[in-house]
């Protein structure tokens, strides 16, 4: 198949003019001009799209595909009250609703561009929907404890649930891996069992951290209303809590589960300099989620020293219940104006930085940019193609530029993963949506009404 566009961009160089990408069992095997590439591979199928950009499929570092239903239930809270809100709110759910909103969640992410998730679930809902969607990633079973004595069957019920996930997945596109919710949900020895076990196992690990300043004043502190409401709307009241004194990385590094060879720190916004070493030290990666940091008033991640330290960072639309849409337009765009807010000309951050962002760094974020984030030769076919000829696009000299700061998920085109046609021109092609916006619409309004 000969894919053709006005811009290619392989991210990991020069973008290319009247370009296209030759996939062939399921793997790029030439990316070039149209001239050159219609010549050498004349008996392959065309698909032309015009005035658009083809590209490497978003990498979504951190989702939760069964909150997709939550959109705008809770829109105008700070972190802590949004938090205990929607644990309030998801007893109203039955299974079939969790269902559901995990695959509207994957249905959206194709939509919106998205190849490759890192999703993290307490249940597994999301695992049969990204499976048939045909998505890329890692789905991470969520652990969380603050009772000692709970910690070793918390820890074996999800090495369960992995074992049997794992048999679920086609292991070429889904890797399954373990999640320690976050320091105020987790009791200490439950991040020494978790880093233990995946070392073990070869597990990936994702955790959020220093999310809010809720989560710091609680650590370092012992109170905030994480510290008081949310342990007790938890059942963990009773569990004795003394403050640490330290930041919340200091203090989980203390227990092993930095130093696990691949993991994943969502948010890292309330962090100092001697945070971001001890991430750098211990090859941390991290999920940058502008749009959910700024939405529930936790703050600014500071990319500019993460960037400096040499960390691995990508971007993370969070969820539909804190972020509202999965658009990765509106992340790139809201996440590179922010900084560049504030930094000023000192520190630019150009449009084609978050692009790479977006794509080739959460794929090394990932440990998986062999495979994909750039369109070169030997890679998976993971494309999409951005329509770029709509009035509030053109002229488009700077696709880059376009991309982040005009464009949004309406005007991704096509959705490719490994060779496979997921979405092309407003039609699904790996899964039914059928009555599916019906019933999650019913469980809105349960949520809505706060009724079951």
């Amino acid at each position: 198949m000969l894919l053709l566009a006005r811009y290619v961009l392989p991210v990991s160089g020069p973008h290319i003019e009247d370009g296209g990408v030759v996939v062939h069992d399921g793997a790029i095997v030439a990316v070039g001009t149209r001239e050159v590439l219609t010549a050498a591979y004349p008996a392959d199928e065309i698909r032309d799209y015009g005035l658009a950009a083809l590209m490497p499929g978003f990498i979504d570092l951190h989702t939760h595909f069964e909150y997709a239903s939550f959109r705008g239930v809770v829109n105008d809270l700070p972190y802590s009250r949004w938090k205990m809100q929607v644990m309030r709110l998801e007893e109203l759910l039955t299974e079939q609703d969790w269902k559901d909103s995990a695959v509207l969640g994957a249905i959206e992410s194709v939509r919106s561009g998205i190849t490759t998730v890192a999703d993290v679930t307490d249940s597994g809902t999301s695992v049969a929907p990204a499976s048939q969607a045909g998505l890329r990633g890692v789905i991470y079973r969520e652990v969380s404890t603050m009772d000692k004595s709970q910690v070793r069957s918390v820890v074996d019920a999800a090495l369960e649930d992995i074992a049997a996930w794992q048999e679920q997945v086609d292991p070429s596109l889904l890797t399954i891996g373990i999640a320690p919710h976050s320091p105020y949900s987790c009791h200490p020895t439950l991040f020494k069992t978790v880093a233990n076990e995946a070392g073990e196992r070869g597990l990936p690990v994702a955790l959020h951290l220093a999310g809010s300043k809720d989560e710091y004043d609680f650590i370092k502190y012992g109170s905030s209303s994480l510290g008081q409401d949310y342990r007790a709307q938890s059942g963990w009241s009773k569990v004795v809590w003394l403050p640490t004194g330290v930041s919340p990385v200091q203090y989980i590094y203390q227990w092993g589960i930095l130093e696990v060879p691949n993991v994943l720190a969502v948010h890292c916004v309330h962090v100092d300099p001697l945070d971001v070493d001890t991430l750098a030290r211990n090859d941390v990666a991290v999920a940058y989620c502008a749009r959910c940091n700024l939405k529930l008033g936790m703050g600014i991640a500071p990319l500019h020293s993460f960037l400096e330290h040499g960390l691995r960072v990508g971007i993370g639309t969070d969820s539909p219940a804190s972020n509202s849409t999965m658009d990765f337009f509106d992340e790139m765009r809201i996440g590179l104006l922010v900084q560049r807010g504030l930094a000023g000309e000192a520190t630019f951050y150009r449009a084609k930085q978050f692009v790479r962002m977006a794509t080739l760094e959460a794929a090394r974020a990932l440990k998986i940019d062999h495979l994909v984030g750039s369109l070169e030769p030997g890679k998976r076919a993971d494309i999409i193609a951005v329509d770029l000829s709509r009035s509030h696009q053109v002229p488009t000299q700077d696709p880059y530029g376009a991309i982040v700061h005009t464009s949004n998920q309406e005007d991704v085109v096509m959705t490719m993963v490994d060779g496979r046609m997921l979405y092309e021109n407003g039609a699904f092609l790996t899964m039914d949506t059928g009555g599916l916006y019906d019933d999650v619409e019913n469980a809105r309004l349960k949520l809505k009404d706060g009724r079951a």
